[in-house]
């Protein structure tokens, strides 16, 4: 019996092994497009757990104007949401400056894809740095308040309606207040930091201006409730801890949830912008080297394009449903 010799398709200039290219896609942008939905869906779990858990605690869910408030260098003016506008602003405009890089790259054109190379890696790190800069204020937070036995968050305000900082009224008493360590505290405990007040001392401040208010944090028609003078004073002696800025424990804007999701969630697409800024380094260093020149192909160019055109278009998501739903 004659042999049966099979041959094959000669497969040359084929970027996969098979001869195949799905879709017209090489394999390394078949596998940023994988890599993209399926950080896409991770995004979209994290997203879906914070809408179900504001909407679980609509009552008492800290108001994004009231919160993110401050701008760089105008220290006590009220700016809801600029700043944050800019920074979205910058990483936008960043992803231009990359669309821009992957055309160039397209036309072979050397220097123009370092110039936006290097455009977008500016506009990373200036949004990084932005990033860290409302961290430090949420952290530190500027008004403080108090947090009643029940968790429940107690603001100050004027007769206005105006924050008022623990700072501005609470009296001078002197304390013997010890921090808790696991070197003096009671069976091994250890208490969180003190801070600059304590309850005694905000309480007798309160009591010394009678223009200052308590405001919940239970909205009503779209604003945090002010109780009278009267049901303050009683509200007050629920007092139990002094709070000041955001952790993961405690939250002097509202319900504590709204911090750990902010960190969260904002430290999860920072630490992407932070790995896209780095990529965009170490490419931005072969483009000027040649490296792509030599290849007569910036594809790698237009791959991390992708990747950065994602971490843009996430933080469109996390800005509408923190910052403006």
């Amino acid at each position: 019996m004659a042999a049966t010799v099979t041959t094959t398709a000669t497969t040359t200039g084929k970027t996969w092994g098979g001869g195949n290219e799905p879709m017209g896609a090489s394999y390394g942008k078949m596998m940023m497009w994988f890599f993209i939905v399926s950080d896409a869906l991770t995004f979209s779990g994290f997203l879906a757990s914070y809408g179900f858990s504001r909407f679980k605690f609509i009552e008492t869910w800290p108001i994004a104007d009231e919160v993110f408030t401050h701008f760089p260098f105008l220290h006590g003016v009220d700016a809801p949401m600029y700043y944050v506008a800019l920074m979205t602003f910058i990483l936008i405009f960043s992803s231009v400056t990359m669309v821009l890089a992957v055309d160039a790259g397209h036309q072979m054109k050397k220097t123009k894809v370092a110039i936006y190379m290097l455009l977008t890696i500016v506009g990373g790190l200036i949004f990084l740095g932005s990033q860290a800069w409302e961290w430090k204020n949420f952290i530190k937070g500027e008004y403080g308040a108090v947090e009643t036995s029940g968790g429940a968050i107690l603001q100050f305000v004027d007769t206005n309606g105006k924050r008022v900082s623990i700072d501005a009224f609470a009296a001078n008493i002197p304390s013997t207040r010890v921090q808790k360590t696991r070197s003096n505290g009671v069976w091994f405990e250890e208490s969180n930091s003190l801070g600059e007040h304590s309850v005694e001392e905000v309480i007798a401040g309160f009591k010394a201006n009678p223009d200052i208010l308590i405001r919940t944090e239970w909205i009503k028609d779209k604003k945090k409730t002010v109780l009278s003078r009267e049901e303050s004073l009683a509200r007050l002696q629920d007092a139990q801890i002094v709070v000041r800025g955001a952790d993961l424990i405690r939250n002097e804007y509202g319900h504590k949830l709204f911090a750990d999701f902010f960190f969260f969630i904002t430290g999860f697409h920072g630490f992407h912008v932070f790995s896209g800024v780095v990529i965009n380094i170490i490419i931005f260093f072969n483009v000027l080297l040649g490296t792509y020149e030599k290849r007569r192909s910036y594809e790698m160019v237009e791959k991390v394009g992708l990747y950065w055109h994602f971490v843009d278009l996430v933080w469109v998501f996390v800005f509408t449903f923190f910052y403006l739903v």
